[in-house]
């Protein structure tokens, strides 16, 4: 039997750790994919899809296993990407101060013409931020590379009121989920 090897097809320094702190061994390869939403698409499927995307933009032999992701933020029907400059991010955090928004993950794992694709989703409550407190946090820099412009595991750790679901899925990977999955694809089935 032919040993396989995890391609991450992501260059997210966060998922990296999530997968390292599990235990895994994998290498990183990752292809250019457009990340433009279509105009009516839900936000699950357009995780999904960006997912499939980079899993499928990878090369991998037929034992590998490939893991895409992509993660979103949806507050209030917005769906909230990473921030273009200063002024997206204060704009994000404005929408998510006081508030309830999901993060939503697609995830696809593709071994040789088999894949899966699935979803997590997370709801995370935002205490109330002054504009003074938003300025300061975009002035760290921290938000800039990361969807919905806050890094959980951060600065930003100190505005999150309450989090349901998978914390490791605001990180930016299930890693449960994609445990679950990497189970049944590496044994073959």
């Amino acid at each position: 039997m032919v040993a396989s090897m995890l391609i991450l097809a992501s260059k997210s320094p966060r998922r990296s750790e999530i997968l390292t702190n599990a235990g895994f061994q994998f290498e990183v390869r990752t292809a250019g994919v457009p990340e433009v939403r279509a105009a009516s698409e839900h936000p699950v499927d357009y995780v999904r899809r960006l997912a499939r995307a980079k899993a499928a933009a990878v090369a991998a032999a037929a034992a590998d296993v490939v893991l895409g992701a992509d993660t979103v933020v949806v507050v209030g029907g917005s769906v909230l990407e990473k921030p273009v400059d200063a002024a997206d991010a204060r704009r994000m955090l404005g929408l998510l101060s006081g508030r309830e928004h999901d993060v939503i993950t697609g995830i696809c794992l593709r071994r040789g013409d088999g894949e899966i694709v699935d979803s997590e989703s997370t709801q995370v409550r935002f205490i109330g931020l002054s504009d003074a407190e938003i300025d300061a946090y975009v002035a760290s820099g921290e938000p800039m590379d990361k969807a919905g412009a806050y890094a959980i595991q951060g600065l930003a750790a100190k505005f999150i009121d309450r989090v349901a679901g998978c914390y490791f899925n605001v990180v930016g990977l299930p890693i449960a989920l994609f445990y679950r999955h990497w189970k049944r694809l590496a044994a073959g089935g």
